[in-house]
This record gives structure tokens, sequence and C-alpha cells, in this order.
């Protein structure tokens, strides 16, 4: 069964910076739409970025435009999520998926937490 492995959360202080990887073992991401979301503590899980698989066009969310970028590297299967300027709002576990989401390759997320 496919699942997404996102990793590279952790702690990080107010103004840092962070990069998210999310992988796919036998899942070719370049075929799809794929975007990042988040989950904070009793919130819904929202997207805030995400890059179309036919021009790697890039939209974000208006929380993060501006400090967080989306990238793909297809030679490595793999798509990136750049944190800079990060804030104590970005706390939150963090999921790709393809956009719109399939449900069934939702991974555990990886952990982002900001904080001094």
């Amino acid at each position: 069964q496919v699942q997404l492995v996102e990793s590279g959360g952790g702690l990080v202080q107010p103004g840092g910076s962070l990069r998210l990887s999310c992988a796919a073992p036998g899942f070719t991401l370049d075929d799809y739409s794929i975007g990042w979301f988040r989950q904070a503590p009793g919130k819904e899980r929202e997207g805030v970025a995400c890059i179309s698989n036919s021009d790697d066009r890039t939209y974000y969310d208006d929380s993060v435009q501006g400090r967080f970028t989306i990238s793909r590297d297809n030679a490595r299967n793999t798509v990136y999520l750049q944190m800079n300027d990060v804030r104590t709002e970005d706390t939150a576990v963090y999921y790709c998926n393809t956009n719109p989401p399939l449900p069934t390759i939702w991974g555990q997320g990886t952990q982002v937490s900001v904080s001094s």
C-alpha cells in the first residue's frame, strides 16, 4: 500500500528556517499536483502550498506567501517545503499529499514546533 513519508520537522525558533521533504516509495509524485497541508492542535487540516504537475506552477495560502517555497526534484521523486521566517502560528503537523488529496495515502506527517 502506498503511503507518503514526510520528514524534516523539528523545533525551531521564530524567524528560523526548516526544509521539509516528502518521499513517495512506489508512487511517482511527478504524475500529480502535490500539496503540503498542516494540522494544528484543535484545528482542521489546511492546505498551505501546492505545485502543479503540468507546469510546476506554485500556489500558496496567504498565511505563508512570501515565506514558504514548494519545489520538486523529480530525479529523487521528492517534493520539498522550504520554510523561512517561521512564526509560532506555523506550529503544526505537516503532511504532503496529492492535490486534491487521495485519502488512502496520507502519511504520518512531520511535527514542526516554533517556539523561543
